[in-house]
């Protein structure tokens, strides 16, 4: 290595430049700025973050009610008249929740559409989560912006609605319920959106279009943010994913576009009980921060009518806030040009005798022997692992707490094979042929991207470098360290961020991709990496930087307070059969659930036909038996029961008789539904007249005040009525009647399932005095009479 210094100096440099990149994607500062009271400030906005997150806040507790007063508060504060909007929606996933959204809005000298400030105030239900970052950053965000506006008189020509929305966490709910009936979202042009799905690293961009995204690229690129961070890759694949927000609502059922802002590093933190101010990287608030504030400086005053537009761009940042974006139209001819200047190089080279076909051709074996020794050694590594440690598979988002660790690890571990392969299969004086290979490579993946997922064309950027990079060598036959890494930042500066974010962002079940990568941007810095001499001594010293990340994280493997591991615990009475059960969602059993669930796993039999919605569709895992308590059950009332020619009418009322905070309701899916509504609403997902469902499961009602359900609907009156209610409670805990112990300060709830719950499973039916059910079979045409004769039967407690 010491005779090698070129190649030590090459590394030190690219290590310079990955630097820079990362520290420049967002700021690594944190605006106090107290005493300016005209620029945002995230001291002023964790204050704000830290009484919102102060307790859990989901939708139907109490703490939800006290955050709402406390926004409308502060609104009022800062010179703003509020007013909030109530009411049921019902949304095509069965959803069903009374919002309650908070509104205020500042008038304009000259509007033309009025902007849009959007946040969601809940938190994630079931977790015990704070929602510090899931959504109390985005509220403060909004809160300090618009405080620092207002205060320094920025003139504006349209008006601003700020809209703290409601049940966004349970089905966008409160996003709906603006967008549908509320007269302000007519006059809505544009929409900013502060959201997260983790609790650091940047805060990406991601705009929501109907039609094409022309227009709104140019003025976000007007808007000079400071760090933007955003390519319409990003996008390409947030629309392939099962993920929403907010602005979907608005885009899809408004046809109002706009722009989202969210977080994701820190995953493993995501609608948990760490998603709290501790965790919330104050950074990553400021970022949030300085995409507000000439955001909203700018589209106030902006005409909103002019940011419709058919046309899409390609986008993408790059370090120092540069935005660039072309059309989607040069995507395919720029990738035909790519080609045709790599084969007149190639020629030029030929004729001047610097290039070889025959070394071209072998400069497929290493690259090609690269990428697929490093994607198998990845996908089977990754498996391999989580069978060594099978903790791993208690987080449902797919990313572990030393998640970083084996990203480093298995990245450096493909460096090694690169060094190797081509350690064994090329020499320095023939690097500049077989690069031909890595960039032939680049520019067939582009054509390809070019049809089937179009956001990706800016890929093509570092390729042209390359490419020029190649010719330069042809013509002048010079190697030169400054030009070779001059022409890799672009390489560095687009590929290189995509090697961390996929895993963060899909989980690290995506690593192979990353690895697959690595391979490929080692190929277009070959001018670079393939002049090092002593290949063999790079290998081993990435191999060993990989042994040393892999040793970290196994050594950081275990789970500790604030790297919590998640568990669950559920208490089921079937009142049908006069039984109980606990259940669990986990895999690994801990000492906390085994002092349930028993020490000899028993398989959970008969507890997932009613499944129970959740965002991954996990299904319970172990049960055992469990004490009968003397839970109240809910009444249930028949308030109508009819029929009308072929059809029978019911119109059923379900009353809490205990605090509850949530009820899932099946029906037999041979039975049809016409005209339903719950709770006096609609389905946004009930096509003509008819409810269209793929399962058993009708709906999801989510209690606010204990409000009772009422159910309202037609069935052909020869169908045999078949319906079963799960009413659940979030006070496993809490509730005297079990007296659970707590769990370990290293352990935690489980997200995104049903938790920490006590539920009730038990057959809708009507019954008479004496207690019998009365027959659901198909209702004669006979029985037909005034309309109201049927009297209400009422079940018992």
């Amino acid at each position: 290595m010491k005779k090698n210094p070129t190649s030590i100096l090459a590394f030190l440099c690219v290590i310079a430049i990955l630097a820079i990149i990362y520290a420049t994607m967002m700021p690594q500062w944190v605006s106090k700025n107290e005493e300016a009271l005209a620029e945002f400030s995230t001291e002023r906005a964790l204050n704000q973050v830290k009484i919102i997150a102060h307790k859990p806040h989901y939708v139907g507790s109490t703490n939800h009610e006290l955050v709402a007063n406390y926004l409308k508060l502060e609104l009022n504060r800062i010179g703003l008249e509020t007013t909030t909007q109530e009411g049921f929606t019902l949304n095509k996933k069965g959803l069903l929740v009374k919002s309650k959204n908070i509104l205020a809005r500042i008038k304009g000298t000259d509007n033309s559409k009025a902007l849009l400030l959007l946040s969601h105030y809940d938190s994630a239900p079931h977790s015990f989560s704070k929602g510090a970052s899931d959504d109390a950053s985005g509220v403060a965000t909004i809160l300090e912006g618009i405080r620092a506006f207002l205060y320094a008189k920025q003139p504006h020509k349209n008006d601003i609605i700020i809209l703290f929305s409601d049940a966004e966490e349970l089905g966008l709910n409160g996003a709906a319920l603006f967008v549908d009936q509320h007269p302000w979202a007519k006059d809505v042009g544009l929409v900013l959106n502060f959201e997260a799905r983790g609790s650091s690293g940047p805060s990406y961009m991601l705009m929501e279009t109907n039609k094409g995204n022309e227009a709104l690229v140019k003025e976000f690129s007007n808007a000079k943010t400071k760090f933007p961070v955003s390519n319409s890759l990003m996008y390409s694949i947030y629309k392939m994913l099962p993920n929403d927000t907010d602005l979907t609502v608005f885009r899809e059922q408004g046809n109002i576009q706009g722009f989202n802002f969210a977080f994701i590093d820190g995953h493993f933190n995501y609608h948990t009980q760490q998603d709290d101010l501790q965790h919330l990287n104050t950074t990553t608030l400021t970022h949030q921060g300085t995409y507000l504030m000439p955001l909203l400086k700018y589209f106030s005053n902006f005409d909103l009518n002019k940011t419709t537009a058919t046309g899409d761009n390609v986008y993408f940042n790059v370090p120092f806030g540069f935005f660039i974006s072309y059309p989607f139209a040069w995507v395919a001819p720029m990738t035909i040009i790519a080609l045709g200047l790599l084969i007149l190089f190639i020629f030029i080279g030929k004729v001047k005798r610097v290039i070889s076909f025959r070394e071209i051709f072998r400069g497929f074996v290493p690259l090609l022997g690269s990428v697929i020794i490093s994607g198998l050694v990845t996908f089977l590594g990754w498996k391999i692992l989580l069978e060594a440690y099978p903790q791993y598979n208690d987080l449902l988002n797919g990313f572990t707490y030393n998640g970083h660790a084996y990203i480093g690890a298995f990245v450096t571990l493909s460096i090694a094979i690169c060094f190797a392969f081509y350690h064994h299969f090329s020499e320095g004086k023939v690097t500049m042929n077989h690069f031909v290979a890595p960039l032939l490579l680049w520019i067939i993946i582009n054509a390809f991207l070019a049809n089937s997922l179009t956001g990706a064309g800016f890929l093509i950027i570092p390729v042209y470098f390359g490419v020029l990079l190649f010719g330069i060598f042809v013509i002048t036959q010079h190697y030169s360290l400054g030009l070779n890494l001059l022409f890799a930042i672009p390489a560095l500066a687009i590929v290189a961020p995509f090697i961390i974010m996929f895993p963060v962002g899909l989980g690290l079940k995506i690593l192979y991709g990353s690895a697959v990568l690595t391979v490929l941007l080692f190929g277009l810095l070959l001018p670079i990496f393939g002049a090092f001499s002593k290949k063999g001594i790079w290998t081993m010293l990435f191999f060993g930087l990989s042994i040393a990340f892999f040793v970290y994280a196994g050594i950081h493997s275990d789970y500790e307070k604030g790297k919590a591991k998640s568990n669950s615990l559920l208490y089921v009475y079937n009142a049908n059969t006069n039984s109980a059960l606990w259940t669990t969602y986990d895999v690994n059993l801990d000492d906390w659930t085994k002092s349930y669930l028993g020490q000899t796993n028993q398989k959970a039999v008969g507890l997932n036909s009613l499944p129970i919605t959740s965002k991954y569709n996990s299904a319970f895992t172990y049960s055992a038996i469990a004490p009968n308590v003397a839970v109240p059950k809910p009444t249930v009332t028949f308030i109508k029961d009819s029929v009308v020619g072929n059809n029978r009418y019911l119109k059923i009322k379900i009353t809490p008789n205990r605090k509850v905070n949530r009820y899932d309701i099946y029906a037999n899916t041979k039975m049809t539904f016409y005209n339903f509504k719950a709770n006096g609403v609609s389905t946004s997902g009930q096509i003509g007249n008819r409810l269209e469902r793929d399962d058993s499961k009708i709906l999801c009602y989510y209690v606010v005040g204990n409000e009772p359900l009422v159910l309202e609907f037609y069935i052909n009156k020869s169908s045999v009525f078949d319906m079963d209610l799960i009413e659940s409670s979030f006070d496993l805990m809490t509730n005297p009647l079990f007296n659970i112990k707590p769990r370990s300060d290293w352990m935690m709830p489980t997200p995104f399932v049903l938790n920490d719950a006590i539920l009730i499973q038990q057959k809708i039916k009507r019954y008479t005095a004496a207690l019998k059910p009365i027959e659901t079979a198909p209702v004669k045409d006979s029985i037909v009479v005034a309309k109201d004769t049927l009297k209400p039967v009422v079940t018992p407690e």
